[in-house]
């Protein structure tokens, strides 16, 4: 086995992983067949995965390469294939004869004068509304362009995109389409995507599809497949990578900010906190102040109580022996001949005071009973109330004051015998004399 087909096993993957990379070119190849009879022409056929795969779509397809060893396995499959040079081939075919010209990873293996030298003589070998094919790897992707490009050592150069388009336009091609190719399925999801992404996540392959003027009806044939969008390219997953990003940002400034807010929050709590804290402190210093000057204050009362007490104890002592002393005094008093001699003169004292007391209340009884006779009869009140204002005075007013102590408590009220002896003048007065006995008699 060559060199080279031991590194296209080995590095560009299984007759069944190309020919699955393949059938997306279905939407473009299938409606050819349908047209009649359509000839393919494949330049660098390789192991001829595509022509078997045309076979499939009904195209009759022949292939060229210049590797002996890669159209061996195409021989062994029983496809239609040649040795040779693929510009030469291209120039050998009539023109106007092919529906379909191909080339996959050929145009990065020669310069590019002869790249629009092949476009251009595909052009010519082309019926109205064939095809041309050019599939080669995608310096959008920057792993590729920049790494995996140089693993075979037959590149010459990566051929940008827009740079391979503008070249079939320019040959005169009536309308082209760039399909990118083999990118990851997860980049068409909203999943999110890492650096590694925008690296090595644009389509690692991508061809110009361009189709040669033809009556518009042939050519509507082919409308859906050419507006259809195919793969991603670079600058598309940047700004995703981007947009991701600064949403990803937004989210965490926001973040940030609700976080800064709680913390705003808990600082002025903690701030209102340590306010009230500060001001219930001072509140106690303050109450404790004023429980230390109410301590002062108390241990000075009780200071005072104590003095005070001290001397009332003091004064108690005194009293109690003045107390005691005067009890002595007493007891030898009692005790003594003197108090026994004069007993009996103490007792004629005592008598006399009781005898001079029971005298006053008899007399003044006798008093109080002939000034009720006295009032009994008003003649004689008449007469004695003025004699006694003439003459006497003072005796009128002692007797007064005696009819009245002697009738303060409780005044005896006028018998009926004696209110009917009583003019109602007399009984007027005599009602006047007991009501200014009872005050006179509160008063003292």
């Amino acid at each position: 086995m060559s060199f080279y087909r031991a590194f296209e096993d080995r590095y560009r993957g299984s007759r069944a992983t190309i020919t699955g990379r393949l059938r997306a070119y279905q939407p473009f190849v299938a409606p050819l067949a349908a047209e009649g009879r359509a000839d393919a022409l494949d330049l660098g056929c390789g192991r001829g995965e595509w022509l078997e795969l045309l076979g499939d779509y009904g195209l009759r397809a022949r292939g060229v390469d210049l590797d002996d060893d890669m159209l061996a396995a195409c021989r062994e499959r029983g496809l239609q294939v040649e040795t040779g040079d693929a510009l030469a081939a291209l120039r050998a075919v009539p023109d106007d004869s092919l529906a379909l010209v191909s080339a996959f990873h050929l145009v990065e293996h020669i310069p590019f004068d002869m790249v629009r030298a092949l476009i251009a003589e595909a052009l010519r070998a082309l019926r109205p509304g064939g095809l041309l094919i050019l599939e080669t790897p995608n310096p959008e992707n920057l792993v590729v362009g920049a790494s995996s490009f140089y693993m075979d050592p037959s590149h010459l150069r990566p051929i940008p995109p827009p740079l391979l388009a503008f070249a079939a336009e320019h040959a005169g091609f009536a309308r082209h389409q760039i399909v990118r190719l083999q990118e990851a399925a997860q980049l068409h999801t909203d999943a999110r995507i890492g650096m590694i992404s925008v690296l090595e996540g644009p389509s690692p392959d991508y061809s110009v599809v361009a189709q040669k003027a033809a009556p518009a009806r042939q050519m509507a044939a082919l409308d859906a497949a050419f507006a259809t969008e195919y793969g991603i390219a670079l600058a598309p997953l940047a700004q995703r990578y981007d947009q991701q990003l600064a949403h990803e940002n937004a989210e965490l400034h926001r973040a940030l900010g609700r976080q800064a807010e709680r913390l705003d929050a808990e600082h002025a709590r903690h701030q209102a906190e340590q306010a009230a804290g500060a001001r219930r402190l001072r509140q106690l210093e303050q109450q404790q102040q004023q429980l230390e000057q109410r301590l002062r204050q108390t241990a000075e009362h009780l200071h005072e109580t104590q003095r005070h007490l001290h001397h009332a104890s003091v004064l108690l002592q005194e009293t109690t022996h003045k107390a005691d002393a005067m009890g002595q005094l007493a007891a030898d008093l009692l005790a003594s001949t003197s108090w026994r001699i004069t007993a009996p003169l103490r007792a004629a004292v005592t008598f006399g005071q009781r005898a001079r007391g029971w005298a006053r209340r008899k007399a003044r009884g006798a008093v109080l009973a002939g000034g009720r006779w006295v009032l009994r009869h008003p003649r004689l009140k008449r007469v004695l109330r003025a004699a006694l204002t003439r003459l006497a005075p003072r005796l009128q007013a002692r007797l007064l004051r005696s009819m009245l102590h002697a009738s303060a408590a409780t005044p005896a009220p006028l018998r009926q015998e004696e209110a009917g002896v009583l003019s109602p003048r007399a009984a007027r007065a005599y009602q006047e004399l007991t009501r200014a006995a009872q005050q006179a008699a509160s008063k003292e």
